[in-house]
């Protein structure tokens, strides 16, 4: 069984890190740890659980989502970071993006691509990426259909889509993705997002104000108290 924990980061944005375990095993996305404070808790929990982290997958490279990264690594040891080719010049660039937020330091680490419709077996499941551009060139999403589960990054939101005003933003680009490739995912798909509250496909489609209409019956939404999450696998 699949379970999710959920680590807050970012006072300006308040990004989801989110850890997803199987038994002693797990894999990280989007670490945005910031500083000391931030990290603790998640290093706490590695070291207290003797969990084993296999990967770590980057839904997209603003800072955001990334500025831990190097710090995990140095925690957890040389295990592969995924993340599309097209935001890797992300990473040089987050001292100019994180300036009129607080700024950020320079960031530097290795990843290892990944293209639309590669699967990656992490966990012992197939986790399928899906190129979304739009938030950014090389926003993916990363989709294990066994657990009806999505990563969304800064794709799609509870209520909203990703910004679009920032490097490499394309508001077509966006709602051609998320229409075209995430829409069509079964409606009880669970969305786990950037930032905020999980969502579901179904939910979106009956009253994300960006994808109208669609007209779907409406379903119960996911009731969510900000800690971690089981799934059913």
């Amino acid at each position: 069984m699949l379970k999710l924990e959920h680590f807050l980061c970012n006072p300006v944005f308040r990004e989801n890190v989110w850890l997803i375990r199987d038994g002693g095993a797990g894999v990280l996305v989007d670490p945005g740890f910031t500083n000391d404070r931030e990290f603790a808790p998640f290093e706490d929990f590695i070291r207290r659980e003797n969990l084993r982290v296999e990967a770590i997958l980057i839904t997209h490279g603003h800072y955001d989502h990334i500025y831990g990264v190097s710090r995990c690594l140095d925690l957890l040891g040389d295990i592969p970071v995924y993340m599309h080719p097209d935001d890797v010049e992300l990473i040089g660039m987050a001292e100019e993006m994180a300036a009129p937020y607080g700024g950020c330091p320079a960031l530097a680490f290795d990843t290892v691509d990944v293209v639309d419709g590669q699967v990656l077996e992490l966990l012992g499941r197939q986790w399928k990426v899906i190129s979304t551009p739009g938030h950014s060139k090389g926003s993916v999403c990363y989709h294990c259909p066994a657990e009806k589960l999505l990563f969304s990054g800064d794709t799609l939101f509870a209520g909203t889509i990703g910004r679009t005003d920032l490097h490499g933003g394309s508001y077509d680009s966006l709602i051609v993705s998320i229409m075209d490739k995430l829409m069509g995912l079964d409606g009880d798909t669970t969305v786990i997002c950037g930032h905020g509250r999980p969502t579901t496909i179904s939910d979106e489609r009956t009253h994300n104000p960006f994808l109208q209409p669609w007209g779907e019956k409406e379903q119960d939404g996911i009731d969510w108290d900000g800690d971690g999450i089981e799934l059913n696998g």
